[in-house]
């Protein structure tokens, strides 16, 4: 088929923190140093930057100061600085304890830190990379890697537009484009599709621990101003993920809006996904949280605005796959590089899209192309590395020991050992094997929403505003279309229809005739299912560019 190409220096996937971070650099770089500035595109699926964006999110500026030190004289949405920091233990529905600031791990200080609206940040990290010269094209997925002859990555193809559920090519068809590069970066974001192809074909988590990951489920709240305390961070343990035996956490984060008086908090759930349980829900399970006193007094009589879900890639240093490779770089979530022990990943990200620009700009100035930059030695002398050497067994602890004696192994380590903690603890068994079989575990039945502080898949759904193109082929595909029903059925109950956080998967049908139904179009985009599909039989495409959520600040 022949394909319209476009050239460039450098091609970045994904415009979130790590890819619109790697771009400004890039050009700063070159303005710096008085060289020509590199001819840099980025690819965006959504339908502009920030659609597809969605974290807690506090922020820690340190990478941004290093970035655009004048930030805070510019336009930059970054005005909720933290103002009081809480830890609860929510030991039932109704009750909590109180961690005491002492005893929680050193690295949740949230201390000159900011309550920030992540996609609103990208949007003003795209608008300055556009004024340094940029190209960003939103709207455009990539999905397909090109290599050369001697294994050497030069570029990615763009999706098709215009094909039928058939695959057959309709009047509207056009097809996608290649765009070549001396380096290509990729920063798709957490379990990216190109991203699990790179690691398998250069092996590059060879001798490394499995990845792990979480689900974060999140809403965004208007609420009275009474209720409203501007920088108050809130996070909990315990409840409701402790009574499936699950670790994970929850957050609710106080915030303005654009306008003074808007006022608003982000609430949110974060499951780990090495869960035992196949019944367990995680959408049911944030619904249950909103339930609890330490989150209801702020949600009550206020409006729901949005809600969303994604994959976060938190396996740390020991999961952290090699970034480099022949004519490119594996960065921000997409490697995994946030950092667990202060459940912030958006400024680690950005610095390792920073030190990517930092090895391309080297290889470009010396005249190369296709070559393996030179980026490990600048990330092992990088503040990052020695962000995620610290907090390398806080994942490990929690998945081996609990939530509430991982997190004391946690705080020993981080508040009294320091660098005195030489170990290096490793969690070898992969998310999608933890699951129990059914007859093993106790059903979980959720009540039901009350429609003012808990709510169900559809209207929530209808908050994310995903839409995708009806007729167009299924993005969501199964390696044994029968193995759902013939094997996963009987053994866990088929789980991609309770983990699933946008009702994506059903089965239907009497008992002997079940069948798997997927309404693609409801797809958040998650990656849910890649991950924790007990057989890896789901594999997720990109669908048509520009499909997907529309979140507006999440």
């Amino acid at each position: 088929m022949e394909r319209e190409c476009m050239e460039f220096d450098v091609v970045i996937i994904g415009a979130g923190p790590a890819g619109l971070a790697a771009a400004c650099q890039l050009m700063l770089m070159a303005k710096q140093q008085n060289t020509p500035p590199p001819s840099v595109c980025v690819l965006e699926k959504g339908t502009e930057v920030g659609a597809h964006i969605l974290s807690g999110a506090v922020f820690e500026t340190r990478a941004l100061d290093e970035l655009f030190p004048d930030w805070e004289h510019t336009d930059a949405p970054i005005v909720s600085q933290v103002t009081g920091n809480h830890l609860y233990w929510l030991t039932n529905a109704n009750n909590h304890l109180v961690v005491p600031e002492h005893l929680a791990p050193d690295c949740m200080n949230n201390n000159g830190n900011y309550v920030i609206s992540l996609g609103l940040l990208c949007r003003w990290l795209a608008k300055q990379a556009e004024q340094l010269g940029v190209e960003i094209f939103p709207g455009f997925a990539a999905s397909d890697i090109c290599y050369d002859n001697n294994n050497a990555v030069t570029g990615v193809i763009t999706s098709d537009m215009g094909r039928d559920k058939q695959g057959q090519e309709k009047s509207t068809f056009e097809a996608g484009i290649e765009l070549k590069a001396k380096y290509t970066i990729f920063a798709e974001g957490s379990r990216g599709h190109l991203g699990k192809q790179l690691i398998a074909h250069y092996h590059l988590d060879n001798n490394k621990s499995p990845q792990h990951y979480a689900l974060g489920l999140k809403e965004l709240w208007k609420i009275p101003a009474e209720q409203h305390h501007e920088g108050l961070v809130i996070h909990g343990m315990g409840f409701p993920l402790s009574e499936s035996d699950t670790t994970g956490g929850s957050f609710l984060y106080h915030f303005e809006g654009n306008h003074s008086e808007e006022k608003y908090v982000a609430v949110g759930l974060i499951v780990d996904l090495n869960y035992h349980n196949p019944y367990l829900s995680p959408f049911d399970e944030f619904q249950r949280m909103k339930h609890h006193p330490v989150f209801a007094q702020y949600l009550h009589c206020g409006e729901r605005i949005s809600y969303g879900a994604r994959a976060i890639t938190k396996g740390g240093l020991s999961s952290l796959p090699r970034q480099q490779f022949h004519g490119g770089l594996l960065i921000g979530c997409d490697a995994g590089t946030l950092n667990f022990g202060k459940i912030k990943g958006s400024h680690t990200a950005m610095k390792s899209g920073m030190l990517a620009a930092q090895a391309i700009h080297d290889e470009l100035t010396a005249g190369f192309a296709h070559t393996v930059p030179g980026y490990e030695r600048l990330f092992h002398d990088s503040w990052l590395y020695q962000e995620l050497y610290q907090s390398r067994n806080v994942g490990a602890n929690i998945h081996k020991y609990g939530q509430l004696f991982g997190g004391m192994l946690t705080s020993i380590e981080q508040n009294w050992l320091k660098d005195r903690a030489t170990w290096t603890l490793h969690d070898n068994l992969p998310d999608h094997l933890s699951l129990k079989p059914l007859a093993k575990c106790k059903p979980i039945t959720y009540p039901k929403p009350d429609g003012m502080l808990s709510f169900d898949k559809p209207s929530s759904l209808y908050l994310s505003g995903t839409q995708h193109e009806e007729n167009q082929p299924c993005h969501l595909l199964l390696t044994d279309p029968m193995l759902p029903i013939t094997s996963h059925l009987a053994e866990n109950g088929e789980p991609s229809q309770y983990y699933c956080p946008a009702g994506v998967y059903e089965i239907i049908g009497d008992t002997g005739q079940e069948r798997l139904v997927i309404n693609a179009a409801n797809c958040l985009h998650c990656k849910t299912c890649d991950i924790k599909d007990p057989s890896q039989n789901i594999t997720w495409r990109p669908p048509e560019g520009g499909g997907g959520p529309n979140y507006p600040n999440m």
